[in-house]
């Protein structure tokens, strides 16, 4: 139920664009004039490049301008079906397959112009007909990394970088012979390369919008199988699965994508519309229909930001401030992803740290009262005075990092400083030695009887994995070791002892 999540904001999200996109009124050619001529819209006319003033911003954020609404609608839903589209591509490991398709859509649109041109002279701009060369061309690329991926030795990432070359310096000429034609010159297809999201209208965002909404709907239906393929390929093909298909039906969403996008960021940054948004969700989530929904949030919210800042600094390249607008919300949440940022991993690595020179703390404790008197059950370990002196020589700490470990243990009622050079265990401390202790000797008796370590050493080896064992595996520890201790205690004696 949860994966229908993914098409009821995609519906929300193109229903609100469409009607972003149409929500001025009918304006004629004078009109339309008048709109590129003002210098807050996000026009080609060349401007300073100066800080706006509150009017301007007003009326940016307001969306008063129609080309403004117009560009906002087109790069928003390009960023929602890019992240949701580059989710499945970044997870099976084609980061790379955009921008095959980008480069490889350039000989496309280059053949289109000049079959167009032949056929009709002074149709060669048509739109439909352009991107439809795009995605033939782009098809053909994909369809050739593939094959050289199933019928030759060749890596995938060489295969990406082969065909990404050949099809980008094809194009490149057949753009010499393009500039031949008497219309080439201004045929305007150098907006396909750099993006020109000004020129956008009306019927371009409605392309946008049915190929999004055909895009999402076939992701949303084949979200379990499309899953299944990225995670585990060869499961899937051994389950019945037809993973070339499915392989075939995702470049193809890819190519779709990557063609869509081609007029708004171009075919050099199309690419990051697919691979930004979800490389930024995966630091926030590791479910998968999360990350799909975060990422094309964050696909969205980078188009809306790049292109409202184009729009107050009517200079700057959409596209390429949209691409920004991304690369910071990366940077954001590399920083602060509560799954994988790396402020969550450095708190993780320190709470980890405190956690282990606590327990070695609590099992030094155990030790040393275990070697004055034996220890039956965790009420003979409260309340007995420990020397600090005797738990330095027994940890390689200093003075002063024990007691920032003994301090910590305090406050967590786990010990009880006595005096300076004295402390002992709470009734609660205890019992969580003799627990850190049981895990210790239980792991070190595993790996003596059956990974031959030596007992001499098998002191470290136990201590790099005994602070992360769960309670099954301990159960399952316990069970393995009673067939050859039938009296094992709650606490096993230690190992060196009994060598």
């Amino acid at each position: 139920m949860r994966s229908w999540m993914l098409i009821v904001v995609t519906l929300l999200v193109w229903g609100g664009g469409i009607g972003l996109a149409l929500a001025a009124p009918h304006e004629d050619a004078h009109q339309a004039i008048e709109h590129a001529a003002k210098p807050n819209s996000l026009s080609l006319v060349d401007h300073r490049l100066s800080w706006p003033d509150s009017a301007d911003v007003w009326r940016v954020v307001s969306l008063r301008d129609y080309n403004t609404r117009i560009v906002l609608a087109g790069t928003m839903l390009l960023g929602v079906v890019g992240g949701v589209v580059g989710t499945f591509m970044l997870l099976r490991k084609r980061a790379l397959a955009g921008d095959v398709v980008g480069h490889a859509s350039l000989p496309g649109i280059a053949t289109a112009f000049i079959v167009m041109e032949s056929i009709s002279p002074g149709s060669g701009k048509s739109l439909p007909g352009l991107l439809t060369g795009a995605l033939i061309a782009g098809a053909c690329g994909l369809a050739s990394v593939l094959a050289i991926r199933r019928l030759t030795r060749i890596k995938e990432d060489a295969a990406l970088a082969i065909v990404l070359s050949v099809f980008f310096g094809f194009g490149i000429v057949l753009f010499t012979v393009v500039q031949s034609i008497p219309s080439g010159g201004a045929a305007g297809l150098q907006g396909f390369i750099f993006g020109k999201a000004a020129s956008l209208v009306a019927a371009d965002v409605n392309l946008i919008s049915a190929a999004s909404l055909v895009v999402l709907v076939i992701c949303t239906l084949l979200f379990k199988e499309l899953s299944l393929v990225c995670f585990d390929e060869n499961y899937a093909a051994a389950e019945g699965w037809p993973v070339t298909w499915l392989d075939l039906v995702l470049m193809s969403l890819v190519a779709a994508v990557s063609v869509i996008g081609l007029q708004s960021v171009g075919l050099l940054l199309v690419v990051a519309m697919l691979i930004i948004p979800p490389s930024a969700a995966r630091f926030w989530t590791d479910d998968l229909r999360r990350m799909t929904l975060v990422a094309a949030l964050l696909g969205g919210a980078s188009a809306a930001v790049g292109a409202l800042g184009s729009a107050l600094f009517p200079r700057l390249a959409a596209g390429a401030v949209i691409v920004l607008a991304g690369a910071l919300a990366f940077g954001i949440s590399l920083l602060f992803g509560t799954k994988r940022g790396f402020l969550h991993r450095l708190l993780a690595d320190r709470r980890l740290r405190q956690e282990v020179a606590e327990q070695h703390l609590l099992r030094g404790c155990y030790e040393l009262l275990e070697a004055i008197q034996p220890v039956a059950t965790a009420a003979d370990l409260a309340d007995r005075p420990i020397s600090m002196m005797q738990l330095l020589d027994l940890r390689s700490w200093n003075f002063r990092r024990l007691q920032q470990v003994i301090a910590r243990a305090e406050r967590e009622g786990l010990v009880e400083l006595r005096s300076r050079d004295v402390v002992t265990l709470t009734r609660a401390g205890a019992v969580e030695a003799q627990r850190v202790v049981r895990n210790h000797r239980l792991w070190e008796l595993y790996l003596i009887n059956y990974a031959d370590v030596a007992p001499s050493r098998v002191d470290r080896s136990a201590d790099r994995i005994e602070h992360v064992l769960e309670p099954e595996v301990m159960r399952k520890l316990e069970e393995t070791l009673r067939t050859k201790y039938p009296r094992l205690s709650d606490v096993p004696p230690s190992p060196h002892a009994m060598g």
